[in-house]
């Protein structure tokens, strides 16, 4: 029997879905980040479809300066490629304009080094030409970007590349890291000692370049609390970092679920622990944030696949949500040119096949993640009562785990699962439990399984299914929000003389709206339009060669903003 609801909600009328509606970058505050490379061609061009999908999925934040194991044009050695030249290429700005258009907060890691600065090398070139995206660490050459600024001279170089960026992104990008997982390979094992004695320089370098401006401890990749505290011990900085980041990959290279990231996958260290050293360290801000800025666990991992992937993300953010960590997945679209081909993408990167682009099953369990999350906050007074809770038996630290949640509109949502090793192929024993549900407010219950966004009414909180995958309680007035249309992709612009042509794709029924970049850096636009294509008058002599991008509508509202493409660029 098909359940719907009807509900009105502010003078709209909504019907109680069947699957969990999307909810677009645009209509969340402050949700959930992802990792991204920036587009580079060939192998990640932005007019394939791969960029907007992040906007369609509801990603709050974003997280750049990293093309696979390689720098990024925002890394130090594409800015200042010619000594004391800094310079970003114009389609980095129309990237970070992009993101910010379309909803999405940036934090960049300002990282890597430069030959021209760093390095072993005797003698150091005047220019440089930044290297392809298929080195990675551990790279020891003569003119790695791996080593780290040390010397004062080299130091005060990096300090000149970090000025120049925060001031030419300011008031667009806020949040600026030191590095990156600089306890392993991607500084050549440089010390703790080494990164914190940078860090006492980069902190008040951002932060006298944008007041505004906001410092992150780059995130280590390990949670080891040896290396954070003799690093906060050189640096001598600790009023001035912001926010605290790590990763965690629990069992790096096998199939370890995302809980264990406190329960033994890294031994006696651990998230919790390295957040309990920090928040006591004399001088530390009482407001710092913690942020897992990379978190992952692989379908191409010993004893995992893909079902494994899609329970274990939306199991680690909700883990971390509940602690008060904001988590950034990693990674939206694998640029298959770097060293780790495509296990890592949420979406599939291009290898010449005919799933090029598409999404994995988890990059659905994240858009249902965020819909139904973001712009949450951890509600200690829900009570969760449990009963007949099975043994769990042969799942060792299998814990019940149930959170309760509510939106900035006062409505609550309850997660539960059962933090189990999950197995390939997605079997898992059909168990249930009974809970009492407090303090809620929840008139008319319905069940949400977060993974496959399956929504059913419920008569009772008896004999609730219990899986290894986060289901979820919600109203049937929760989802309340408009279902905006996907986002165009794909747009080129070709032709000759003073007529070229535009061609995009849509997705979905809707209509486009066209818009053109003037001079001012306005976008002007024109009425909605059928179709994916049309013929456009340009002179192709502004300053902005005739830049366009396009939107799709509906009664709901509008898209996203396509990719931008201009003539004669």
């Amino acid at each position: 029997m098909l359940w719907i609801f009807v509900l009105l909600v502010a003078g709209t009328l909504f019907a109680q879905p069947a699957k969990v509606p999307p909810k677009r970058s645009s209509q969340i505050e402050n949700g959930f980040g992802i990792n991204s490379d920036l587009p580079r061609e060939p192998y990640l061009p932005w007019d394939r479809w791969w960029w907007t999908r992040m906007f369609d999925a509801g990603v709050s934040w974003i997280r750049i300066g990293q093309y696979e194991n390689s720098s990024d044009y925002t890394s130090w050695d594409w800015v200042e490629q010619k000594r004391g030249v800094f310079a970003v290429k114009p389609e980095v700005d129309d990237y970070v304009d992009s993101l910010l258009d379309n909803g999405v907060k940036v934090q960049v890691q300002l990282m890597y080094g430069n030959p021209m600065y760093t390095g072993p090398g005797g003698k150091k070139p005047d220019s440089i030409r930044p290297k392809p995206g298929s080195f990675h660490n551990d790279d020891r050459s003569i003119e790695s970007v791996f080593w780290a600024p040390k010397s004062p001279e080299e130091i005060a170089a990096f300090l000149r590349y970090v000025t120049w960026m925060v001031g030419h992104f300011k008031g667009r990008i806020h949040y600026y890291a030191l590095w990156n997982e600089q306890d392993i390979g991607y500084w050549n094992y440089a010390n703790p000692e080494d990164y914190g004695k940078l860090l006492a320089s980069f902190a008040p370098a951002v932060h006298a370049a944008d007041p505004s401006a906001k410092v992150i401890y780059g995130g280590q990749a390990d949670p080891v609390s040896d290396f954070a505290k003799r690093a906060l011990d050189a640096c001598k900085c600790a009023s001035q970092i912001d926010v605290f980041a790590y990763h965690t990959y629990p069992g790096y290279g096998q199939n370890m679920h995302p809980e264990s990231m406190d329960a033994g996958a890294y031994g006696v260290e651990s998230p919790a622990k390295l957040r309990a050293l920090v928040r006591s360290y004399p001088g530390i801000r009482k407001d710092i944030e913690f942020w897992d800025d990379e978190f992952n666990s692989i379908p191409s991992w010993k004893g995992s696949d893909e079902s494994v992937q899609a329970k274990y993300i939306p199991r680690g953010i909700l883990y971390n949500h509940a602690q008060g960590v904001k988590t950034f997945v990693w990674l939206l679209t694998a640029g298959v040119d770097g060293n780790e081909y495509d296990d890592f993408g949420f979406i599939h990167g291009r290898r010449e096949l005919p799933d090029d682009f598409t999404p994995r099953p988890v990059y659905y369990a994240f858009q249902n993640t965020n819909a139904l999350f973001a712009d949450t906050k951890l509600d200690t007074s829900i009570e969760i009562e449990a009963s007949n809770v099975p043994p769990l038996r042969r799942q060792g630290r299998a814990e019940f785990l149930r959170y309760g949640f509510r939106n900035k509109n006062g409505k609550a949502i309850v997660a539960y699962w059962v933090a189990a090793h999950s197995n390939p192929g997605g079997a898992f024993a059909p168990l249930t439990v009974n809970l009492k549900l407090k303090n809620a407010g929840i008139q008319k219950p319905v069940l949400i399984d977060v993974v496959s966004g399956d929504i059913t009414p419920l008569t009772s909180l008896d004999a609730l299914p219990l899986r290894d995958r986060v289901m979820a309680i919600a109203d049937a007035s929760y989802f309340d929000w408009p279902v905006l249309p996907e986002a165009p992709s794909g747009l080129k612009v070709t032709g000759a003389s003073i007529t070229p042509e535009l061609r995009w794709e849509m997705h979905g029924a809707a209509k486009a709206i066209l818009e053109r970049r003037l001079e001012t850096g306005k976008w002007e636009r024109w009425e909605p339009m059928d179709g994916t294509s049309t013929k456009i008058f340009g002179s192709g002599t502004d300053k902005y060669d005739n830049c366009y991008r396009v939107r799709a509508v509906n009664a709901a509202g509008e898209s996203a903003a396509s990719n931008i493409a201009c003539w004669n660029r």
